[in-house]
């Protein structure tokens, strides 16, 4: 079985361009241009330039002694936290910052919901001297004012949203209603794995970097350019896109994602999409939606604002329904429990994102010799004030 998309954009029965007709010509032409643009060895050459010498890659692959010790296995993290921005969000936006330019487009606009992406975008138009609007939920503008206030000291203009429960999915049809009346000079720089196609295998391949790099950093570490076992959090999909890419037609490496299991999968607050979702479409493809029986978008609901999505990417459709991946749901106090953890026993805060994925490792039953590679995607510098305020969730930590 194949995990890539087709020419339609489909991952079996996931994907495609359901898209108004205003965006047709803008989306085909995205379509037409993507990978002339970044298979071109120009591309490449300044594309990867600037991931060694301005994002700061590659990306550690540090090994947890300790948290190795206490799950019995191999525990190796790899580092997006370290990224500069603070999450694995620079790597696509370097990339579709050079295809906007390359495609004489003269402004930008993103989505945003923990606000690293919206960081990561504003970050690349100040670079690319590139107008900026990033769409954001009140509600998350609110719990990630940090980065709001880093979005406009690079200059960006931060539109809050105030349709919906005011969070990512509100801030991403935003972004469309605006690409839908600025169709000629702007581009619409998506930031997960999701949208009409192209922007799924766009993301997903700008993103498989880090897959990339773990090849060759496992066989200097390891041995061998595999691990046993990866481990990544999944909202719209795209740090998780980026951990498996090189991995997915590999059996012997078994692929563990965490999705966001708020209060409980059955509590009515949750952003568990695999396991909640039906087949629907959303902000321009077919994808698994929490949905009501008549079709109406469910709200989501997490403690992290980056995974509070009523839907998640097409590949990670397929890959969950024809069993390539185990998807596991991760409460929000699992979460809350899981970074204190990591904070405590590696020195390092990870997002709360990053959280859902260490909560999956005590799921998981491991053989000592088992290499592990759990991906960080963020640093949890714009989480401290949700860790503070839920701190009762992490007693056995204390010493607040």
């Amino acid at each position: 079985m194949s995990y890539q998309p087709d020419e339609n954009g489909f991952y079996g029965e996931f994907g495609g361009a359901y898209i108004p007709e205003i965006l047709y010509k803008c989306v085909e032409e995205l379509r037409e241009v993507y990978l002339p643009i970044i298979q071109s060895p120009e591309f490449k050459k300044e594309y990867h330039a600037l991931l060694q010498d301005y994002a700061g890659r590659p990306s550690p692959l540090y090994y947890a002694r300790r948290m190795s010790e206490k799950y019995g296995c191999r525990l190796y993290l790899k580092r997006e936290d370290c990224n500069h921005t603070g999450a694995h969000k620079i790597n696509n936006a370097i990339g579709q910052i050079l295809l906007a330019r390359k495609m004489g487009k003269t402004r930008v606009i993103a989505e945003t919901g923990a606000g690293q992406h919206g960081v990561a975008t504003a970050t690349v138009c100040a670079l690319m001297d590139m107008e900026c609007e990033v769409f954001m939920g009140k509600t998350d503008m609110e719990r990630q004012h940090t980065n709001v206030e880093r979005m406009r000291m690079l200059g960006a203009k931060v539109t809050p949203v105030t349709t919906g429960n005011m969070t990512l999915s509100d801030a991403c049809s935003a972004a469309i209603r605006d690409w839908c009346c600025h169709p000629s000079d702007t581009y619409y720089l998506v930031g997960s794995t999701m949208g009409p196609h192209p922007f799924p295998d766009l993301v997903a391949r700008l993103q498989s970097v880090i897959s990339e790099e773990l090849k060759w950093q496992l066989q200097e570490k390891v041995g061998r350019d595999y691990p046993d076992c990866l481990i990544a959090c999944i909202g719209g999909g795209s740090n998780a896109a980026g951990t498996i890419y090189h991995y997915m037609d590999d059996e012997r490496v078994k692929i563990v994602l965490a999705e966001a299991g708020g209060h409980g999968i059955d509590s009515g607050y949750t952003a568990a999409t695999i396991h909640r979702g039906k087949v629907g479409i959303l902000h321009g493809s077919k994808m698994l939606v929490m949905q009501t029986p008549d079709g109406q978008i469910e709200e989501a609901f997490s403690i992290s604002a980056g995974l509070d999505y009523p839907g998640v990417g097409p590949m990670h459709c397929h890959m969950a329904r024809s069993g390539r991946t185990k998807v596991l749901a991760v409460n929000d106090d699992e979460a809350i429990r899981a970074g204190y953890e990591l904070t405590r026993m590696e020195g390092i805060i990870p997002a709360i994102e990053s959280a859902h994925a260490v909560a999956a490792l005590g799921k998981l039953q491991f053989r000592p010799d088992d290499v592990v590679v759990l991906t960080v995607s963020g640093r949890g510098d714009k989480d401290v004030e949700t860790y503070i305020r839920n701190k009762e969730m992490a007693k056995e930590y204390g010493n607040f």
